[in-house]
């Protein structure tokens, strides 16, 4: 593969952080963390979250938030509309596979008998289905649930479908809203943080929820050129592995998560040394980072520059991956990284130490690393041009 074969045309995120790329990394920059109280249902938990703020509209609050996305990444990418070209759609997600139909879910416990309405909207509601029918696409489409890693996979999946030559372009990410089943079940695992979560540091105490959607449009480089672009950015690799080791911890030695990051630098056809960041998985959680933060170490060595951007947004489950690809291209872009929220104490059990400040970078690649429940580990590659 050629360096830019595959760019990246557009970009698009909302979160917490701010209702899009421009006013998320100016939080970031400025070290703001923008957590809440939770509004959005009722509980008795009291755990801090990272809720959007963004005027939404429709009943579907994961496709809302994904259409926000959609809308900047197609601005982004100069794409007023997709006509005459082969468009594929590649979304991850976990709340909107399940979660998020909990009226329904009550009415059949109580009642036996359901109105079947929430079910129609349930199925309207599939966020990749719903984007390809909302521009009339033509193309593959699909919804992945893979946990914590659906975002990362959509966009390595959206990468093998362009070198399969299936379609022109692809929208690829994640989406996710806060739902009350995830909010009570992580609690109930013990991971949930009763402060603001602070991946990779010595006195973490586990993970904040968050929500949101991040998206790319990826496409050929012919695509893009017919369009007069001449985009910087570029979809290099992809790789993934299972460890089966445990239904929600990660394997403690890290290997699958060491042979996904090594086949996504096989692919873009890099070394360890031409990575000049990784943002990485970073719960907050003691086992995520622990194994995460040595092995990064091993493969990058210990001066690596990592963060984890959830420090801003929460953990937002299937959109994580979308979200933190669309970050790392950004700093990648920009030359700059903002300091990895939350850290500050190093845990001497981690051989890497993540940022504690605003960094200029330079060079052409970054990773964006992925574990999930289940032993999923995902990275994706992206490079720049012109370094």
């Amino acid at each position: 593969m050629i360096k830019g074969e595959y760019p990246i045309t557009g970009l698009g995120v909302v979160s917490a952080a701010g209702a899009d790329l421009a006013s998320s990394l100016k939080s970031m920059s400025a070290g703001e963390r923008n957590h809440s109280s939770l509004t959005l249902f009722s509980s008795t938990l009291s755990y801090p979250v990272f809720e959007c703020r963004s005027e939404l509209s429709r009943e579907s609050r994961t496709v809302a938030l994904l259409l926000s996305a959609v809308h900047q990444a197609m601005n982004d990418a100069a794409l007023s509309s997709f006509d005459g070209l082969r468009v594929g759609v590649c979304i991850g997600t976990t709340v909107a596979c399940q979660l998020n139909d909990l009226d329904f879910y009550r009415s059949y416990r109580e009642t036996g008998a359901p109105p079947l309405e929430p079910v129609d909207s349930f199925l309207a509601g599939n966020p990749a289905e719903y984007l390809s029918r909302k521009y009339n696409l033509k193309g593959p489409v699909l919804s992945v649930v893979n946990a914590c890693s659906s975002g990362t996979d959509a966009i390595g999946i959206a990468l093998s479908w362009l070198k399969a030559d299936l379609c022109d372009l692809v929208i690829a990410g994640g989406a996710d809203e806060l739902s009350l089943i995830p909010y009570s079940g992580f609690s109930s695992l013990g991971i949930l943080n009763p402060d603001l979560c602070s991946p990779f540091d010595r006195d973490r105490k586990g993970l904040n929820l968050g929500e949101g959607a991040g998206v790319m449009i990826v496409e050929k480089r012919q695509s893009a050129l017919q369009r007069s672009l001449t985009p910087s950015l570029f979809l290099a690799g992809y790789g993934l592995f299972a460890d089966a080791y445990h239904l929600t911890a990660p394997d403690p030695d890290g290997a699958s998560l060491e042979k996904a990051v090594r086949v996504a630098l096989q692919e873009g056809g890099v070394g360890p040394e031409d990575i000049a960041f990784v943002n990485a998985h970073g719960t907050g959680t003691h086992d995520n980072d622990l194994v995460e933060g040595n092995t990064l170490a091993r493969i990058f060595g210990a001066d690596l520059k990592v963060l984890s951007t959830k420090g801003y947004t929460g953990h937002t489950l299937g959109a994580a991956g979308g979200l933190e690809a669309v970050f790392a291209a950004a700093a990648l872009k920009e030359g700059w990284l903002p300091a990895s929220a939350g850290f500050s104490i190093q845990d001497e059990a981690i051989a890497v130490t993540p940022l504690m400040e605003r960094t200029s970078i330079t060079g052409t690649y970054a990773l964006s690393t992925s574990l999930a429940f289940g032993g999923n580990n995902a990275a994706v590659l992206i490079g720049v041009e012109g370094r």
